[in-house]
């Protein structure tokens, strides 16, 4: 009798051994920004986890550098980055993979400068104290304006701000101008005056977008998980594509935006409406995941080397890029 029991001892022991390694594999960190994005009503609603049965940890981050180290160190699995910062890990070797355009950026962020300093036009900026955060699209956006403008880099004073540090230097008069996105934009945007927008250098060839990154191997172990997360965003992306006259300040779906990325939920309905949000069939086509995405990325770090911020580039940035979960989750449509 002992010796039945010890042995349904050893298997229920075995058991709850396996369930705990598997339960930890199950688990995640999800690095987000302050981006005003419809996947912000996905970490709201824990949809996701209910779906997958996933522990995800929704880390916020103050802007895609800090994604990408944090990725780099095995620290979080999954990240919400730039084409910027992307581009520059692509670059640098780091095994991560983008599979979803969460937004391209279009009018959604720009260069404002303070009222009364005197700044009009991009010439103005020269020996003036410009923010942004390094890395970023919007200082890639900032260097390219500056191209476009015939204005040397070295002649403006650039630091290296956060956006919610940017809000607090212009609080305090510290600095001149700063090129950022929402919900930052809107509070330098009260007393400030608009001279760039991602829009206007987009168009002159220098588009920006925002994209899902994931660890290659991670991603390897945990594929289902990602078709996953893509379907429920594609389903976020939908549910505001139809909808956006709805999304109204006192609305459900802008007030989990506003929580999330700390905004103030009058801003968000306009801030949202600058991005665009590619559906499911563009994620997946030549202009997106099958082709242009990398070539966005080949050419921003084609950019940053000439600019001196980065030492190297990669022959194929295909290679950083897939549209597996994309398409996978394309065939699952109803």
């Amino acid at each position: 009798m002992k010796s039945k029991q010890l042995a349904k001892g050893l298997v229920f022991a075995l058991a709850a051994a396996c369930t705990a390694a598997f339960s930890q594999t199950r688990a995640l960190t999800f690095a987000y920004q302050d981006m005003l994005v419809p996947l912000r009503t996905v970490i709201d609603s824990g949809e996701l986890e209910r779906m997958t049965g996933y522990k995800i940890k929704w880390r916020q981050f103050g802007g895609g550098g800090d994604v990408i180290r944090a990725m780099s160190s095995g620290a979080v699995q999954i990240g919400e980055a730039g084409s910027s910062p992307i581009a520059a890990a692509a670059s640098q070797g780091q095994d991560v993979r983008l599979f979803w355009i969460l937004d391209d950026i279009a009018n959604a962020e720009a260069l404002v400068v303070r009222n009364g300093s005197g700044i009009q036009t991009w010439p103005d900026l020269k020996g003036r104290k410009i923010a942004t955060p390094f890395l970023s699209t919007s200082h890639y956006q900032l260097l390219a304006g500056l191209k476009l403008a015939h204005v040397d880099p070295k002649d403006v004073n650039i630091v290296n701000l956060r956006p919610q540090e940017i809000a607090a230097a212009w609080s305090r008069g510290d600095i001149d101008g700063a090129f950022v996105w929402e919900p930052a934009l809107s509070r330098i945007k009260a007393d400030g005056k608009v001279i760039g927008t991602s829009g206007d250098i987009g168009v002159a060839g220098y588009p920006t977008f925002d994209g899902l990154v994931v660890d290659a191997k991670w991603a390897a172990d945990n594929r289902d998980f990602l078709v996953a997360l893509v379907r429920v965003v594609a389903r976020a992306d939908e549910a505001y594509r139809r909808n956006a006259a709805r999304w109204t300040a006192d609305s459900a779906p802008v007030r989990a935006v506003a929580k999330w990325s700390k905004a103030n939920p009058k801003d968000v309905p306009a801030g949202i409406a600058a991005y665009r949000f590619p559906t499911l069939q563009q994620q997946v086509s030549a202009e997106w995941l099958a082709g242009g995405a990398a070539r966005a990325l080949g050419d921003t770090a084609q950019f940053l080397k000439r600019q001196g911020r980065l030492r190297q580039v990669q022959p194929d940035y295909g290679a950083f890029v897939t549209d597996e979960y994309a398409r996978s989750a394309l065939a699952m449509a109803p």
